[in-house]
């Protein structure tokens, strides 16, 4: 049985002054926890290189080596993984790309959006770029598109929505993720993660700091929680900088787990904005109502 409280860290993933771990996207299946994040690395010459990256494990607290899913390319930067889906029969995993080919602090505008199909969760096929603006949108105006996350409708599973930090939250809708409708946006952070509970939308996000939670039975109109979580962050140097990037992992339904996870990035102590590329470590928390969250201080 899985026993977060046995843990003596909440931290999963550490980085230091060469590497960061951000943007955690968990997939729980057969019994293994498939995480997916952005691994940063500062090369000795201090140019720094973004990779779509991952791990395995059973328990959390072993963890296979961190693979590279995607090729070191500034121009490209494949990274922020939103979350895995089943989709036709295979996995399906969205992220995006951070251009940052003219050594640009942050993605420029060039950042758009893709899926990568797998049969086994660790083998991924090419990316494919998301219209989401639609067809005849060309990829040169499709606007600066980061962190995306994919949904089924909750009330027609075949219709599969995709959240992307865009005007806030923008959302777009397809049935055969290639071709897509854009259906507007909505004030929110980035780094969407949702859920449906109890009929309901739960919408995640990350504001300047915290994780920020939004609810909606449409996904149009949204109550907005007046709190953010920002779980033990007074307590955590590795995270005053900024704790961002949540995504939940609702798996009180599986025996073998029985607890709702939250993982996310901190960074610290330093603000995010001055070591934005080193020190992030991906950490966790759990919940058995998707309200109060529970962490190892």
């Amino acid at each position: 049985m899985f026993n977060p409280e046995s843990f003596t860290s909440p931290i999963l993933l550490r980085g230091d002054a060469h590497t960061a771990y951000r943007d955690p996207a968990v997939f729980y299946h057969d019994g293994r926890f498939f995480l997916y994040f952005t691994l940063v690395e500062t090369e000795p010459d201090g140019k720094v290189f973004l990779y779509l990256a991952m791990t395995e494990s059973e328990d959390l607290r072993e963890f296979s080596p961190v693979r590279k899913l995607s090729p070191r390319n500034a121009a490209l930067n494949f990274s922020s993984p939103g979350n895995v889906i089943r989709f036709g029969g295979r996995f399906v995993l969205c992220c995006q790309t951070y251009c940052r080919e003219n050594g640009e602090k942050y993605g420029n505008a060039n950042c758009r959006i893709w899926i990568r199909r797998s049969d086994d969760l660790r083998n991924w096929d090419a990316p494919e770029l998301l219209r989401v603006k639609g067809p005849d949108v060309p990829r040169e105006e499709m606007g600066r598109m980061i962190d995306p996350y994919l949904l089924p409708d909750k009330d027609d599973p075949e219709l599969v929505w995709c959240f992307y930090k865009q005007n806030g939250v923008s959302l777009s809708s397809s049935r055969d993720l290639v071709n897509w409708n854009f259906a507007g946006h909505t004030d929110a952070g980035e780094n969407v993660c949702v859920e449906v509970v109890n009929g309901e939308y739960y919408l995640w996000h990350s504001p300047e700091n915290g994780i920020g939670l939004m609810k909606s039975s449409d996904l149009h109109n949204w109550k907005r929680s007046p709190e953010l979580i920002t779980l033990g962050q007074q307590f955590w140097p590795w995270a005053q900088g900024r704790l961002t990037a949540g995504v939940v992992l609702d798996l009180r339904n599986d025996p073998a787990v029985s607890k709702a996870l939250l993982f996310f990035h901190g960074t610290g102590p330093e603000n995010e904005e001055v070591i934005f590329d080193t020190y992030a470590c991906i950490g966790f928390a759990w919940s058995d109502d998707l309200e109060h969250w529970k962490y190892v201080r």
